[in-house]
């Protein structure tokens, strides 16, 4: 699915519980300036106008009719059906409120609405990581090709969205990929969210920092302390980092043994990633034990760090031979090495999830 050369518009949404942000896509790129517009989140008329006053003008600002309106919003939601649960962060929507239908009956275009880790994952899949990837396989010379990715939002939440060959799986209840909800390695009796995120840092810091959690800085103020930019308990900062690391890179491996492919990271936390980033792979790359005392790896695949030049290097050589065809005089390339390449998006969270959701609309449209 390459739509850039696609003339088809998009309407797009990027919904906050402050505000909500509203453009349109054409071929994979911004065709109009952000429109923003306050979300009223405790109040569904003025919300419901808000969400009707930004695609309106959007509308009026295209150069032609648009084709659909696609985006994401906060869950729990059916999504396949438009209606939307009750939002911690949007308090309004309570009950269930047919948002897709509403949108639908108001501009009489296809609306389509998932998570935002499920369309950041898509996005990545169609016009981000999973290309660029396998871009750097073909200029190697390598035959490896990757077909499916673990897309992963580390920031207010940990969230995930999975693609298989081309096709975002979303699940029979449109909750397919919620890897917040992992058992926590670190602390089994809460979810791996809580070792998982920004208020997971803060603590972690705060916890090492000897300091209360309501005086702890912020993750950008941590990292910033990890790199010595600013004052703070610097060993406290790496390790609250490495830590979230090690959270990570055991429920991302639990996810990898049922998906097998390309993961990529995105969210509020991903610039921190040449900090954790070296602590999930070794967690994914780490052994279980026998009973009768034997180690053995975990994953049957060698995980590798794509944003670290000597092991991308490696990831993108692999293992290739030839080997003989028996009975014949002829020869066969074979690569033994089953890899999994793990790094940080290269286009950006929002750009991302804006080209997942513009990619679905229109594969759903082609459908």
């Amino acid at each position: 699915m390459d739509y850039r050369a696609d003339k088809r518009i998009v309407m797009t949404l990027d919904a906050g519980g402050t505000n909500f942000v509203f453009t349109a896509i054409r071929g994979n790129e911004q065709i109009l300036s952000e429109i923003t517009l306050a979300s009223h989140a405790d109040d569904l008329d003025r919300c419901l106008a808000s969400v009707v006053e930004g695609f309106q003008k959007v509308e009026e600002g295209l150069p032609s009719a648009p084709s659909a309106i696609s985006f994401a919003f906060p869950g729990p939601a059916d999504y396949p059906r438009g209606i939307i649960g009750d939002l911690p962060n949007l308090p309004a929507f309570r009950g269930g409120v047919a948002l897709g239908p509403f949108l639908k009956e108001k501009f009489g275009l296809p609306v389509f609405i998932n998570n935002d880790g499920d369309l950041f994952a898509f996005g990545e899949a169609i016009a981000g990581y999973l290309p660029y990837v396998n871009a750097l396989l073909e200029r190697a010379g390598s035959s490896k090709r990757f077909k499916n990715v673990l897309g992963l939002t580390i920031g207010t939440g940990f969230g995930a969205g999975i693609v298989r060959d081309g096709d975002l799986f979303l699940g029979d209840n449109s909750i397919a990929g919620e890897i917040w909800l992992l058992r926590n390695k670190l602390h089994p009796e809460t979810n791996i969210e809580e070792s998982v995120s920004i208020r997971a840092v803060r603590r972690m810091y705060a916890r090492e920092a000897c300091i209360a959690f309501e005086g702890s800085p912020s993750p950008k103020e941590i990292f910033e302390i990890s790199r010595g930019i600013s004052d703070g308990n610097r060993a406290a900062a790496i390790k609250a980092f490495q830590e979230m690391g090690e959270a990570a890179g055991d429920a991302i491996a639990n996810a990898m043994t049922l998906i097998d492919g390309l993961v990529v990271i995105g969210g509020g936390l991903a610039g921190a990633a040449d900090i954790f980033l070296p602590a999930i792979v070794k967690e994914m790359n780490g052994t279980f034990i026998s009973p009768d005392g034997k180690q053995f790896r975990r994953l049957v695949a060698h995980v590798y760090n794509l944003e670290d030049k000597a092991d991308l290097e490696k990831f993108l050589k692999g293992s290739v031979r030839e080997i003989g065809i028996y009975g014949t005089d002829k020869k066969i390339a074979y690569d033994p090495e089953a890899r999994i390449g793990v790094g940080v998006s290269k286009i950006g969270t929002s750009k991302a999830i804006s080209l997942g959701a513009y990619a679905f609309a229109l594969n759903a449209l082609d459908r």
